[in-house]
């Protein structure tokens, strides 16, 4: 197959002249968002028993779907509104990296809070984690319903509207028994990282490219928190200023005025860093998607080095096949084996023996060219349908991230002129004493 990403492709650089989500998103992976609104509203917590009969206290989201589409066909809209849970976002998950192993599964939100400074709660029942997981999973629906391949799987429109009878649904397509093999599959593919002797280039790169692409994102996470950490301290400090500019008013009979005034807007300065470092927990959101992507390409990069090993190992089975029918019609031996010793020391074989092996041979020769051609078909189906995903990706990945560091260039130039404007009118009421 023709290399059609070459080294851009595999270092996912790309361009996107628009830079809109309309304008990259294929016509057909566009139909499910034109038919309805999915949005995921709210969270709620509740109490209930497990599979163990213990009360447990979880948070379930409130899915809701609205038509927008009315030339919509044979499209069951009810109900607009339903309840999940987490685990049933997983399981949705799971469903589709085993039944699409070439896509690059959208990632789902944290479980529980990384990379976290020191004020903001890592309870996974704390109010602000929640929400931020309400809109991560939110993200994660309009990721899938945007793809044009997962969007139009049956099971996933179902997930959105269909409140009873989904479990059973996912459960009846057989779909967890390939979940354990695929764990095990992480084994084999790296058994296979060691022993493939052809690995395709393309992947080799992505998958370095993933490696780099979760440890700069995981170091610049960090690099936030301790910034985080370090301007909440500085912004808090400032109510120090208040407090003492406060008190010296107190004492001043021309000065009092100024001085005071000058205390407020230094109290409001320091109250001003909790908004500001809960905007920036959204592009922090925005930069975790990314890391738990890096885990979904070597995902893809992982069942293609499986797929290649196997069609290595059936050439080299069928190879070996050829050879032990070339020694028998010749009768030599070429290589050093337990059959040849056998020869020398009883004899040879009869030609009735001889016979029955090379049928015996034939059969398994028709058979392993049948593997071989097969092996090879997945694997060159796997890798087309792989490298298309791996560009919609591209395009995507280059669009949010891009976006994302502007607007939060933005936020830090906007807090900056925010501290500008409280000196400035801290100067004022300098100026007035």
């Amino acid at each position: 197959m023709a290399d059609s990403g070459g080294p851009e492709a595999a270092q996912l650089s790309s361009n996107d002249p628009k830079g809109e989500l309309g304008d990259v998103i294929p016509e057909e992976a566009r139909s499910l968002l034109r038919k309805m609104e999915i949005s995921v509203a709210e969270a709620e917590k509740r109490t209930g028993k497990n599979a163990v009969n213990m009360l447990e206290t979880y948070t379930v989201y409130l899915i809701e779907t609205r038509r927008v589409d009315s030339s919509a066909e044979n499209q069951n809209f009810s109900p607009d509104s339903l309840w999940r849970r987490y685990s049933e976002f997983e399981l949705l998950r799971n469903y589709l990296l085993v039944t699409y192993p070439f896509v690059i599964v959208p990632p789902l939100p944290e479980k529980r809070a990384e990379f976290v400074w020191h004020k903001l709660s890592a309870d996974n029942m704390d109010p602000d984690f929640v929400e931020r997981r309400r809109i991560g999973l939110e993200n994660f629906l309009l990721r899938v319903a945007s793809h044009p391949i997962l969007s139009n799987d049956k099971i996933f429109y179902d997930f959105l509207t269909e409140e009873n009878g989904w479990k059973e649904e996912v459960m009846e397509t057989g779909f967890q028994p390939k979940l354990f093999i695929l764990a095990d599959s992480r084994l084999k593919a790296l058994n296979a990282t060691f022993r493939v002797k052809n690995p395709d280039k393309r992947f080799t790169e992505l998958k370095h490219y993933s490696d780099e692409l979760q440890s700069v994102t995981s170091q610049l996470l960090r690099v936030r928190a301790r910034v985080a950490d370090r301007l909440y301290g500085v912004y808090k400090v400032h109510g120090n200023y208040g407090r003492v500019f406060s008190e010296w008013s107190a004492i001043e009979r021309e000065m009092g005025d100024g001085l005071q005034s000058a205390g407020h807007h230094m109290d409001a300065y320091a109250a001003s860093i909790d908004d500001i470092l809960e905007e920036e927990e959204n592009y922090a959101d925005q930069l975790k998607e990314y890391l738990f992507y890096a885990e979904a390409l070597k995902a893809v990069c992982r069942k293609h080095e499986l797929l290649q090993y196997e069609l290595e190992t059936a050439a080299q089975d069928l190879m070996s096949k050829k050879q032990q029918r070339e020694e028998l019609a010749s009768g030599t031996v070429r290589t050093f084996s337990l059959k040849g010793m056998t020869s020398k020391l009883f004899g040879q074989e009869t030609p009735e023996q001889r016979e029955a092996k090379m049928r015996v041979l034939e059969e398994q020769i028709q058979e392993g060219e049948e593997l071989l051609q097969e092996k090879k078909t997945e694997c060159d189906e796997y890798v087309r349908n792989a490298w298309s995903d791996m560009e919609r990706f591209t395009v995507q990945k280059d669009r949010d991230l891009r976006e994302a560091m502007i607007s939060y260039a933005v936020m830090q130039i906007s807090m900056c002129k925010k501290g500008i404007q409280v000196w400035t009118n801290a100067k004022e009421c300098f100026s007035k004493m």
